[in-house]
């Protein structure tokens, strides 16, 4: 059975097919957030700090941080983006315990995420383009961490189900040349838009069961690439995501803020038996108990470890 483990200094996740879903928080990203990207920029990294514990109060079971800031000063991001993503790392790490996802398409900024790191981060990411597995593959290698592989490559992100297959099969490949195994890669297939693709949503779930079952990977996505231009998108990433668990799915890069979704992902592990006991559902699902009130229970089990101890 594959198995991706990732870990912080005190926590471990496992990604795999008969582990509950990993919920990669997505929010700690100034891509498209103009007011983060000015506050990073700014060196004001008080919603780094909102965003990482809101999420894993939420639920995220990993986080990934970028640090892709343009800064007006210096916009070369070979430059100004590995020590940035070297402060945000040591800022996370100190505030939450999960493990945690560096992203960037800097290989210096991956490097110095990997290096401020603590445990077993998952790299994000590595394309089937040349120039980029000869860069990133090394990093993975002489790191030992897992990577997420995205499938394109030099051509560009086709259309084509085979063709974003093939490229991560490539990747498989590649990487089993640097003593990479399968297990330690994390296939992102790519998903299109719904609104703009009618078949997006058959294509990926289709792909998902051919990596689990040909390449034996594991999988994630960008969950809510599927909703993109479309009303109602929460609703939308809410159906797409245990139809994609079903298929195979084992993780996904997503806002763990939005309760629609997370509610979705524990009822789909429930339904899939990789929530034992159904333990995390009934925890989740608990009605608040008022104030002055007692849990109900709660006042049995007490009496009982009195007369227990008398």
């Amino acid at each position: 059975m594959t198995r991706t483990t990732v870990e912080s200094a005190k926590k471990t996740v496992v990604i795999g097919f008969d582990q509950p879903f990993c919920v990669i928080g997505e929010r700690i990203n100034p891509t498209g957030r103009k007011k983060l990207a000015a506050e990073l920029e700014a060196g004001n990294f008080s919603t780094v700090e909102k965003d990482a514990l809101e999420q894993v109060e939420c639920g995220a079971n990993v986080l990934d941080v970028n640090a892709g800031v343009v800064y007006n000063s210096n916009p070369n991001p070979n430059e100004t983006e590995p020590p940035l993503m070297t402060r945000m790392i040591e800022l996370v790490q100190g505030l939450v315990d999960v493990p945690l996802c560096i992203d960037s398409s800097v290989p210096a900024a991956l490097e110095a995420g990997l290096a401020a790191a603590s445990g077993r981060p998952l790299l994000n990411s590595v394309t089937g383009e040349e120039e980029r597995l000869e860069l990133v593959l090394p990093l993975v290698k002489k790191f030992n961490v897992p990577v997420v592989a995205i499938s394109n490559d030099d051509t560009g992100i086709s259309e084509d189900p085979d063709v974003r297959f093939e490229v991560a099969r490539k990747i498989v490949q590649r990487a089993a040349d640097f003593g990479i195994p399968a297990h330690d890669i994390v296939v992102d297939p790519l998903v299109m838009p719904i609104g703009a693709m009618a078949t997006a949503g058959q294509q990926v779930f289709a792909l998902v069961r051919r990596l689990r079952d040909e390449l034996k990977v594991n999988t994630t996505c960008g969950a809510s690439n599927i909703s993109f231009g479309l009303p109602n998108r929460h609703g939308i990433n809410a159906a797409f995501l245990p139809m994609a668990i079903t298929a195979g799915m084992t993780s996904a890069i997503m806002n763990p803020v939005r309760p629609q979704e997370m509610e979705a992902i524990r009822a789909a592990n429930l339904l899939m038996n990789n929530d034992p006991h159904g333990a995390a559902w009934i925890k989740a699902n608990k009605p608040p108990v008022a104030e002055g009130e007692v849990e109900a229970g709660a006042r049995g089990r007490r009496e009982g470890r009195r007369r227990r101890s008398a």
